[in-house]
């Protein structure tokens, strides 16, 4: 077995992936014609244009049209199946996924009903592939504390499988203090809690992300890459950052694999997960972040494993469902290395 092989073949889990953002191309053609939408693309080759951005904002850009699409709550469950689909064919056993419930409540969709949706595709996928899948809550920074509290609600009403919140969106001009009290109730409410930082955005975001929300993990974090005080308060708090290399490399918040900081956070001490964010939008799978590390930066099986079992340990798992991962990583992972 070649070592790409062996590479494919880890047992991987995904810690950062939007669930909007996992809409198949196909998938995405078949919204448009059956949402009524004008956008004006037909073919797969039309979608290679839309799939090409700019730099950060751009690329939000492109989101909130892929968002604009989805005018039926029903329209959740295809796209969570086929994101499961996806990830189990690149050997990923856990997945934590990213809804961001207000982009569409505020167009008058049913949150309830959204989540229903969801929650049917995970079943499925999980009969059909045995790949488990919990939720996380993306407030979205654009709308505000006020809106976030709302959606808050949202959750203690139905909060099936949801175990976290995030706050993503865009990020200048977006600073993340004022979502301090936000954090503080999802702790309250007994949710997790996350915040993409330091994607969009410089070191100053991620310091007040780090002293106001006080995060168990950070999303992106690259801007944090460049300040060894801030990777030091990372480490020493033990917050854990979800790297989403090929996304940072196409949106342009790194210039090259050589500057994404991946290592550095590792040499310093900090875990990470290595995740594909929103994989169809960026040509990307599980496989292919795994795949480009070892290309790209040199990541050798065993490291790119203790990923893989760093992940375990920083998910938002019971500690049951850890130990059962943990043992069954250890086993196949075994297997490779005897192959």
């Amino acid at each position: 077995m070649s070592a790409e092989e062996a590479i494919k073949a880890l047992p991987k889990l995904e810690q950062h992936v939007h669930i909007v953002g996992s809409t198949k191309p196909e998938t995405f053609l078949w919204l448009i014609e059956d949402s009524g939408s004008d956008l004006p693309y037909d073919t797969l080759e039309d979608l290679e244009k839309f799939y090409t951005y700019r730099d950060f904002p751009h690329f939000i850009e492109m989101y909130s049209k892929v968002n604009e699409t989805i005018n039926k709550e029903s329209y959740y469950e295809r796209i969570t199946y086929e994101m499961l689909e996806n990830q189990a064919a690149c050997n990923v056993r856990h997945v934590e996924a990213i809804f961001s419930a207000w982009d569409h409540v505020r167009r008058g969709l049913d949150y309830g009903l959204m989540v229903d949706a969801i929650n049917r595709g995970v079943r499925k996928a999980r009969r059909k592939w045995g790949v488990s899948c919990t939720i996380r809550v993306d407030l979205v920074r654009n709308y505000g504390p006020e809106v976030g509290m709302k959606v808050l609600d949202l959750i203690e009403d139905k909060g099936d499988n949801i175990l976290a919140i995030d706050t993503g969106g865009s990020e200048a001009g977006y600073p993340p203090a004022p979502y301090r009290n936000c954090y503080r109730r999802a702790r309250e409410m007994g949710l997790h809690t996350v915040a993409h930082q330091g994607e969009g955005a410089g070191a100053d975001y991620v310091w007040e992300c780090v002293e106001a929300l006080e995060p168990e993990r950070i999303g992106h974090c690259v801007a944090a890459g460049g300040d060894p005080a801030l990777m030091r308060a990372i480490a020493e708090r033990g917050i854990a950052v979800e790297c989403c290399p090929v996304s940072n490399l196409r949106t342009g918040a790194v210039s090259s694999w050589g500057s994404h900081p991946i290592r550095r956070f590792i040499e310093n001490g900090i875990r990470v997960s290595v995740n594909s964010d929103d994989p169809p939008m960026f040509g990307t799978d599980m496989n292919n972040e795994y795949l480009q590390l070892h290309r790209n930066l040199g990541f050798t099986l065993e490291e790119l494993f203790k990923v893989s079992v760093d992940s375990i340990e920083t998910s938002f798992l019971g500690e049951d469902d850890k130990m059962r991962l943990r043992k069954s990583f250890t086993k196949d992972f075994e297997a490779l290395t005897w192959a």
